[in-house]
């Protein structure tokens, strides 16, 4: 295009030719031109013209063919149609860049040898050449470009009809040729494409005259849908919809032949050769969905969901026809299975949509009403029927069988069917679960205390039946009187009587009533043999009670509540039991064993069902340690603290109540060792909780039980050690005579003889501490057993301080002493408590102040304020008080305190 603009010229004569010329000059305008759309809005419009008419745009100008040659715009085309590999494109690039490196190297050495320059550039023989064009080269180099006027390739011949089916098999991605690629395809298929645009009817394309097989016209078709992607020029839409059109009544009258087929079942015939016509036009979903929707296998009656209920006894709940049911329907699903294989083509999982109509259509109808009327009949018949048959229904489709074209996720998909069938009653399920374990553990509970209530009722109504309340309130004072003013020698003996017997003895007790009382190792008579805790009710007795009472009651009103009191602390064993724990678990264990099944389905659903396998063994956790261990604890605690050792009609090696308050710190021991395997098996190992996630809800809860127990055992021995003192405080005031450490001499005035060892009480006494301390190695933990050891330990050393302060030590009687208190030191020693030994120690070199002879003053000073020989224990104060029990300390006290103030120490 020209950028002048010519004026009028005006009409001059000849003459004037030259100053016309220089007119005309003067009257030219320069007009600059520019475009009138941006090359980006042409590049844009470009992408919506017909091939043909894109064709006749590049022969306009050379910068226009450019424009319409342009590499990526054909490379567009190629992928909407899903024909262009990029990395095959950049193989092919890569791989020709390495072939022209090589041809230029080799062009290089071959100009290095010919001009004498080497390769690298050193000057051997310089030649010169006088040849500035070379006609050869230049008639090839624009043969190469683009609008020279000649073609770049030669044309493809026209292709057969039969390799048209192929076209786009040959199709290449190579970069610089996409739009060689595409004219191959546009060749082949727009004269399709076109023709069916144009055509009226379904016997107007040409397709169906030149392709007479169903396959080859479905596979044409399939052809032209892919071709239709990259056709985006005007009317585009309608020419896609006629095409849709001839597709839509090709397929329909397709699928007829394969409905023939299938109400023939001639599974080899038509229903296979159809199948696969279906499955080269569009992928088959049509007959797939015919097949499945019409399939005989969902009018089948393979089994009724009612009978899981009408087979089982009342309020119970039947497996064994479920069972069968998905036997039955797995033996059917895995033939048809084999049907799927040799009627559809490869590329398509109908197994797959099969299987997700069986699950919506056949198991959801059989599991649901099942459901709702076993939910409405009984709760524990719902429990196991939805974790029973979700268990079966697992288990049935482990039994399937993958198809040819299933994929190697099977497993995982046949388990999101049977989700999609349990799914809308997991919730429901796992809510009832944990309700129902809860209901259960609390009735358990409930039901022990009830029988421990009525079993104390009927004891107390038995015991003190015979007394009349009002005049009971009346003379109570006046009893209560008569046991404090009593002389605590005379009470055991007094408490030993019969019922019926009074405590004074001018009263004996009459025939009838020694004949009534129970015998010495009935209930009244707490006995230290350890038993096994059990449920009331469930021993031997026909009256309900685990312990039989006397064939008759007592008629002394302090008779019967020193009775009442034994029976209390007797029954301190069975304030909690090892059964209800275990029925406890057992429940637990159910539950959770069911909701786990549920676990396997993953996902949010499965996180739900662990979490609720978790509130389970939390539940169970609350419910027996706060409502069953803990009360149990908190009574016993009690009951230690109402003992009081001189009301106990005979004493055995070991203090009765805390003897049974040790054997119920074992059966918690046990309780918490079986929690802790519990724990390990059904939640830690089967990866329900995580041990060592501190935040996980079963270790805090376990964590809370075991602080519990620990606390409760704990309060328990402090109120048990309290006993045992007690215990051993009587012991030395009644055994311990006051001969034994102050012997008398003989009248007739020989030596007196000793009798070597230690003294019958301090025998009883280590016999007491040393069977209690036994009883709990072993069965609490080492920290918690040292503990106790080391307090049991100080206390005892307290108590027999307190207790040599009572007595009065000769000389000769200290050999007893001594004995005595090495006796405690060899016990202490077991304990292997370096700490506490130092105490005994102490006590042991404190008896041998008792027998220095009272002529050694002096001595007996020195002992009293060497500090280091009672290792700190003992001060020089307190030796001297225990100086003052000397059998003749007034004889040598002055010599003592005389020696003592010479030595330079003054006794408080």
């Amino acid at each position: 295009m020209s950028s002048f603009k010519r004026a009028p010229v005006p009409s001059v004569g000849p003459g004037s030719t030259r100053s016309s010329i220089l007119s005309t000059l003067k009257a030219t305008q320069m007009i600059e031109s520019k475009p009138i759309l941006p090359a980006e809005i042409i590049s844009t419009i470009l992408d919506y013209l017909p091939i043909p008419d894109l064709i006749s745009f590049a022969r306009t100008s050379k910068r226009m063919l450019e424009m319409v040659y342009e590499d990526s715009r054909w490379v567009q085309r190629l992928k909407v149609m899903g024909v262009w590999n990029e990395g095959e494109a950049r193989r092919r690039f890569e791989d020709a860049l390495k072939k022209k490196r090589e041809i230029m190297r080799i062009r290089a050495e071959e100009d290095a040898k010919r001009t004498g320059i080497g390769v690298n550039g050193s000057t051997r023989i310089r030649k010169t050449s006088t040849t500035l064009f070379d006609a050869g080269l230049e008639e090839e180099r624009q043969k190469k470009i683009p609008g020279s006027g000649r073609p770049s390739i030669p044309r493809a011949p026209m292709l057969e009809p039969e390799a048209l089916l192929n076209i786009f098999s040959g199709v290449k991605s190579i970069r610089g040729a996409a739009r060689q690629e595409y004219g191959k395809i546009y060749a082949a298929l727009s004269p399709f494409y076109q023709d069916l645009a144009m055509s009226k009817s379904h016997v107007d394309p040409v397709i169906f005259r030149v392709y007479r097989d169903p396959e080859q016209q479905a596979q044409m078709l399939a052809h032209l849908t892919i071709f239709s992607k990259s056709d985006w020029a005007q009317n585009w839409r309608h020419r896609e919809e006629k095409l849709e059109t001839m597709i839509g009544i090709f397929e329909n009258a397709v699928l007829r032949e394969f409905e023939r087929g299938f109400e023939a079942w001639d599974v080899d015939g038509k229903m296979r050769r159809y199948a696969h016509v279906l499955g080269i036009l569009n992928g088959g979903h049509a007959g797939i969905e015919l097949f499945v929707q019409k399939h005989p296998i969902f009018n089948d009656h393979l089994g009724n969901s009612m009978d899981c209920i009408n087979q089982a006894s009342a309020g119970g709940i039947a497996l064994e026809p479920s069972r069968e049911f998905l036997e039955a329907l797995a033996k059917k699903v895995n033939e048809q299975g084999d049907i799927i294989d040799r009627v559809f083509p490869p590329g398509e999982d109908v197994f797959q949509v099969f299987l997700d109509k069986i699950g919506e259509d056949i198991l959801m109808e059989y599991v649901t009403p099942l459901f709702d009327e076993a939910h409405e009949r009984s709760i524990a018949s719902y429990l196991k029927a939805v974790s029973g048959i979700f268990e079966q229904t697992m288990r049935f489709g482990l039994t399937l069988k993958p198809t040819k074209n299933s994929t190697s996720d099977f497993a995982e998909k046949v388990k999101s069917v049977v989700a999609k069938v349990f799914e809308p009653h997991v919730d429901l399920y796992l809510q009832e679960e944990l309700d129902y374990f809860k209901r259960l553990a609390e009735t358990e509970v409930d039901d022990w205390e009830k029988k421990l209530s009525e079993q104390m009722a009927t004891k107390e109504s038995f015991f003190m039946g015979n007394f009349n309340r009002q005049a009971d309130k009346k003379d109570f004072l006046s009893s209560f009187k008569k046991v404090v003013m009593m002389p605590v020698n005379v009470l055991p003996s007094a408490i030993s009587a019969p019922f019926g017997a009074p405590f004074a003895a001018s009263k004996p007790a009459s025939a009838q009533n020694r004949a009534s009382m129970p015998p010495p190792s009935s209930s009244l008579a707490p006995s230290p043999t350890p038993s096994r805790p059990q449920t009331p009710g469930l021993g031997s007795n026909t009256d309900g009670r685990s312990t039989p009472l006397p064939s008759g009651a007592p008629t002394d009103e302090l008779a019967a509540k020193a009775a009442l009191m034994a029976s209390k602390l007797e029954g301190i064993r069975s304030l909690f039991s090892i059964e209800v724990a275990l029925d406890l678990t057992h429940n637990a264990k159910a539950s959770i064993e069911r909701a786990a099944i549920f676990v396997r389905l993953g996902g949010q659903t499965g996180e739900e069902a662990r979490e609720q396998c978790e509130a389970i063994f939390v539940v169970l956790l609350q419910i027996l340690g706060n409502r069953h261990v803990k009360v149990g604890f908190d009574k016993a605690v009690n009951h230690l603290s109402e003992y009081n050792p001189r009301e106990v009609s005979e004493h055995q090696q070991g203090v009765a109540p805390l003897v049974t308050f040790l054997e119920l710190v074992n059966v918690g021991d046990l309780i918490s060792q079986m929690i802790d395997v519990f724990y390990e098996q059904q939640l830690a190992a089967t990866k329900l909780a995580d041990r060592n996630d501190f935040l996980d809800p079963a270790v805090i809860e376990k964590k809370k039980f075991e602080q519990m127990l620990d606390e409760r055992v704990a309060a328990g021995l402090n109120k048990g050690i309290d006993v045992l003192m007690d215990e051993v405080e009587y012991v030395c005031a009644t055994l311990q005579q006051p001969t034994d450490y102050n012997p008398v001499p003989a009248a007739d005035g020989k030596a007196f003889a000793f009798d070597i060892g230690p003294t019958k009480a301090a025998q009883q006494v280590v016999a007491i501490v040393e069977a209690h301390t036994k009883m709990l190695t072993g069965s609490t933990d080492k920290n918690m057993l040292d503990v106790f050891n080391q307090e049991v330990g100080l206390r005892l050393f307290t108590a027999l301080c307190k207790h040599l302060k009572r007595q009065r030590v000769s000389t000769d009687g200290a050999i007893a002493l001594i004995s005595d208190m090495n006796l405690y030191f060899v016990y202490i020693r077991t304990l292997r408590n370096q700490d506490l030994l130092e105490y005994f120690k102490a006590l042991r070199e404190l008896s041998q102040i008792y027998l220095i002879d009272p002529k050694h003053a002096k001595e007996m000073a020195e002992v009293i304020a060497d500090g280091d020989r009672f290792h700190g224990i003992l001060r020089a104060e307190e030796v001297y008080e225990f100086a003052e029990r000397r059998a003749d300390w007034y004889t040598v006290k002055r010599d003592v305190e005389r020696a003592m103030y010479g030595i330079g120490c003054v006794a408080m």
